[in-house]
C-alpha cells in the first residue's frame, strides 16, 4: 500500500481537501480524506503541500501515430487510399516508445484518446491508452472506442487532388449515408440468419468493422470544425440514432444554444496556434467556456501533434484566461473528458475504486510555471523529478 500525505486534494468530482492523504493498493484508490488512518505498512510518499489532481485525459489526439522528429515513415495518422476506411485500427498504428507518449506522461496526460486522422470521411476506430508502457496491448483502456468520421475541408481537399468522391460536402455526407445505410442492412442480415450460417451475408471487412456502430456498442467521433458541418454531422446521427462526439468543434461558441438543446458532447481544440485554413477562421479559446457555460459537456483536446500533448492542463489554463471558469476548466482534462469517452468508471477523478492515475504538481498545472513533481499509473510511480 502507498499513503500520498500531506497534500492538497483535487478530487474533482468533491470538494477540494486542503490538507489530505490519499491510500493507494493494488493499483487503485482505496481512501482519501483529511483525516484518515495510514496503515503502519504503508509506503509513505510526502507529498510536501503539493496539489493532487486525477492524471489529465486527453480525448482527441494522434500521439504515437504520428511519431516526432521523422516525416512519411512514422506518419501512420492517415490511409488516404480510400475514403471509407472504418477498419483501421489505432492500435496497428500506436508506438508507445515515441518520446512524445513520455513527454506526455511525465507531465501528467496519463490517458490518451488516439487514433486516426480526418482525411477520409470514415477514417477507422479511436482507443484509448495510458501513457506509460512499452507495448501498446497492455496500456490500452478500451478498444475500439469510436468511429472516427470527418467532414469539412481535410476530406475535399484530399479527394478532388485525386479526382474522386467527395470532393464537395454533399459528397461527404452522401458516403457517410450510404456506408451507414449498407452497414445496417448487413446487421440485419447477420441477425436474420441466426444460427444458421448459409444465410449469413458475404463477409466484408468494412461492414464487420461498423457493425460496433450500428449495434450502437461505440459512439461515432465526428471532425467537424465549422457550424454547417457540425449540424451535418448531428443530422446523419439523428437519422441513424447513432451517438456521436463533437470533436473540434471550432464553431461551436457561435450555435451554443443550439448545441446545448440536442445534449452534444464537444471536445474542443486545438485552440492554440494559427488558424491555418479558411474553416478555423473563428477559432477562439473562448469557444469552451461559452459552451460550457451554454449547458454542454466539454472537454478540451490537444489534436497531438498539432499542439503537444504534454501541454493539456495549458490548453486548460488558456480557456481559463479567455474566461471559462476554472473549476470546468479542470473538469475539462479529467472527468467530463472521462465522461465523453465513457471511461469515467476508471478515471477522471480521485474516487475510491478508480484507477489509481493522479500527478502531483508544484504551483498550478494551468499556469506555464507549475511543474510536474510525481506521476502515478495504474498505481506505480513511473516518473518523480
Amino acid at each position: 500500500m502507498i499513503a500520498i500525505t500531506n497534500a492538497k486534494i483535487y478530487p474533482v468530482d468533491a470538494p477540494v481537501i486542503e490538507k489530505g492523504s490519499i491510500l493507494v493498493e493494488a493499483g487503485k484508490i482505496v481512501k482519501l480524506g483529511a483525516d484518515i488512518d495510514i496503515p503502519a505498512e504503508a509506503e509513505i510518499i510526502d507529498a510536501g503541500g503539493r496539489s493532487v489532481y486525477p492524471g489529465f485525459i486527453d480525448a482527441h489526439c494522434h500521439v504515437g501515430m504520428m511519431e516526432s522528429a521523422i516525416g512519411f515513415e512514422g506518419d501512420d495518422v492517415n490511409e488516404m487510399t480510400d475514403p471509407v476506411t472504418p477498419r483501421m485500427r489505432a492500435i496497428d498504428g500506436f508506438n508507445p516508445l515515441d518520446i512524445t507518449v513520455k513527454e506526455a506522461c511525465e507531465a501528467g496526460v496519463t490517458v490518451a484518446a488516439t487514433g486516426p486522422g480526418s482525411a477520409n470521411p470514415i477514417g477507422g476506430t479511436f482507443m484509448a491508452v495510458k501513457t506509460y508502457g512499452h507495448r501498446v496491448d497492455d496500456m490500452v483502456i478500451k478498444d475500439p472506442l469510436a468511429m472516427k468520421i470527418a467532414f469539412g475541408e481535410n476530406p475535399k481537399r484530399v479527394y478532388n487532388a485525386k479526382g474522386k468522391t467527395p470532393m464537395t460536402r454533399m459528397g461527404t455526407a452522401a458516403i457517410l449515408r450510404e456506408v451507414f445505410g449498407k452497414a445496417v442492412r448487413y446487421m440485419q442480415q447477420i441477425d436474420r440468419a441466426g444460427d444458421d450460417a448459409s444465410k449469413l451475408p458475404a463477409y466484408d471487412a468494412k461492414m464487420e468493422a461498423l457493425l460496433p456502430v450500428v449495434r450502437k456498442q461505440i459512439p461515432l467521433k465526428a471532425h467537424a470544425h465549422r457550424a454547417d458541418d457540425i449540424f451535418t454531422a448531428l443530422r446523419i446521427a439523428k437519422e441513424f440514432g447513432f451517438d456521436l462526439t463533437l470533436d473540434h468543434c471550432t464553431e461551436g461558441h457561435l450555435i451554443a444554444e443550439d448545441l446545448a438543446k440536442t445534449g452534444a458532447k464537444a471536445i474542443i481544440g486545438p485552440s492554440f496556434g494559427h488558424k491555418s485554413k479558411f474553416e478555423l477562421t473563428n477559432k477562439t479559446f473562448e469557444t469552451p467556456g461559452i459552451l460550457a457555460r451554454a449547458g454542454v459537456k466539454v472537454a478540451i483536446m490537444t489534436d497531438s501533434p498539432v499542439v503537444p500533448l504534454a501541454t493539456l492542463p495549458l490548453m486548460a489554463g488558456m480557456a481559463v484566461q479567455a474566461g471559462m471558469d476554472k473549476d470546468e476548466a479542470l473538469k475539462a482534462i479529467t472527468l467530463n473528458a472521462a465522461e465523453i469517452l465513457g471511461l469515467q468508471d476508471r478515471v477522471g477523478s480521485l474516487t475510491p475504486g478508480k484507477d489509481a492515475d493522479l500527478c502531483i504538481y508544484d504551483g498550478d498545472p494551468m499556469e506555464i510555471t507549475g511543474k510536474s513533481w510525481l506521476v502515478m499509473v495504474d498505481g506505480k510511480v513511473v516518473y518523480k523529478r
